[in-house]
């Protein structure tokens, strides 16, 4: 803002004095224009005028509040329930974690204290054998630590430490998982309480398919059949309609190649981990009963040496029955089939889960409740380690071998 004045020179004048009179010549000059600048003024302007906008838009509302339906507003509610599931699953990624390291560590030092008590129990029938008179007091110590050997193994193949460090090492990835679709959903979603559905049942079904506690609720280890590992809410919520969006990235081609690549993941990946599964099942139950089995004989072994006209005999088998205990103990727990059947049973779960997205989607008749096509198939495709044009060609090659077709269809494992 700024004030012009302009002011003449009226006091620029020459006199003269002839005889009586005074003669004043005045000159007027040409008009000067002085400006002050006043910045206090500009400023206090501007924040009128913005102040203005403000109240414009705090009671009319932003255009692009306007154009949003009011139940596609974030509830404050609602968002602080999100919040409140998110600190909960971030505790339980925490948990899973630690307990994990935990049970990865009972299976180390228990094979090391039952194969270091085994092979001393069968030194000391040794000992005792090749001296000319049988020593009591190493016969009977090497009986008791055989007996607490056979406890420690059936206590440690009924509970299968192994399989329980995958599961925790599962549950972790999962809500790791799940952590990171809530960050999504608040950080570019408008949350509803569907979303807040959604979340609580995940956690509890997470919870129900990966149990912390040992007594009562952990997982049947030596089932009668290999079933998936299930850890997703069995009732799929439908997705919200979408305004003007009928094609939703969808169209019959895609829906022929997710049919496709549904049928592939049924009888090729999943079948295969199933059966791989149960090859290891029956593996895992053979060492589980021969390991305390042949403790148990070492143990009448190593107590009847020396006493009776086959006490020879009862040493041998004190000697090889701890020497192959040992054996079968680090075959089973050092290489941990426990863990390498959970893996199956969890990737045939996790190709089970596969299909039944894809048959969400495609089940769903309204277009605007299906989760938008490309984005879809891009998840797909990422969660296969495939790239989009594998994802086709896949498909395209069951369409046209059907069954007789040789590739898996997850490149990931």
């Amino acid at each position: 803002m700024e004030i012009v004045l302009q002011s003449s020179n009226f006091l620029n004048s020459s006199t003269s004095r002839r005889g009586g009179l005074i003669r004043a010549n005045i000159n007027i000059p040409n008009n000067q224009t002085f400006k002050i600048s006043l910045p206090r003024l500009q400023r206090r302007a501007r924040l009128v005028q913005e102040q203005e906008l403000i109240n414009v838009f705090s009671t009319s509302g932003s255009p692009i509040e306007k154009q949003l339906s009011p139940s596609r507003r974030s509830d404050p509610l609602v968002i602080e329930k999100l919040y409140a599931i998110k600190e909960a699953v971030a505790d339980r990624v925490e948990m899973h974690r630690n307990i994990g390291e935990q049970r990865s560590q009972w299976n180390s030092m228990l094979l090391t204290s039952i194969n270091g008590i085994t092979l001393a129990a069968a030194t000391m029938v040794g000992i005792a054998a090749s001296s000319g008179e049988p020593v009591l007091g190493l016969k009977l110590s090497s009986t008791l630590m055989y007996l607490a050997a056979t406890g420690m193994l059936v206590a440690m193949n009924q509970i299968q430490p192994s399989q329980l460090a995958e599961e925790q090492r599962n549950a972790t990835r999962l809500f790791q998982d799940l952590y990171n679709q809530i960050e999504t959903t608040l950080s570019i979603g408008h949350p509803s309480a569907i979303d807040v559905k959604e979340a609580m049942d995940r956690v509890l079904a997470l919870d129900k398919a990966y149990p912390l506690p040992l007594l009562g609720v952990m997982l049947e280890k030596f089932p009668s059949s290999v079933e998936p590992a299930v850890w997703w809410p069995q009732q799929r919520r439908r997705q919200p309609k979408r305004v003007n969006d009928n094609w939703n990235g969808w169209n019959g081609k895609l829906e022929e190649e997710m049919k496709e690549i549904m049928g592939v993941l049924g009888k090729k990946d999943q079948e295969e981990y199933i059966k791989l599964g149960g090859k290891a099942l029956k593996l895992n139950k053979f060492l589980a009963m021969s390991g305390p089995l042949l403790t148990g004989l070492a143990a009448v072994g190593s107590a009847f040496a020396g006493h009776s006209p086959h006490g020879s005999w009862a040493a041998m088998l004190g000697i090889v029955g701890g020497a192959l205990a040992s054996v079968v103990n680090t075959v089973e727990h050092g290489a941990q089939i426990g863990m390498v059947f959970e893996m199956y049973r969890s990737n045939a779960g996790f190709f089970q889960y596969m299909q039944e997205a894809i048959e969400s989607n495609l089940s769903e008749t309204e277009m605007d409740r299906r989760e938008n096509g490309e984005v879809f198939e891009l998840k797909l495709a990422l969660k296969l380690g495939r790239s989009l044009s594998d994802v086709r060609n896949l498909a395209s090659a069951s369409l046209s071998k059907g069954e007789e077709i040789d590739e898996f269809g997850s490149k990931l494992f």
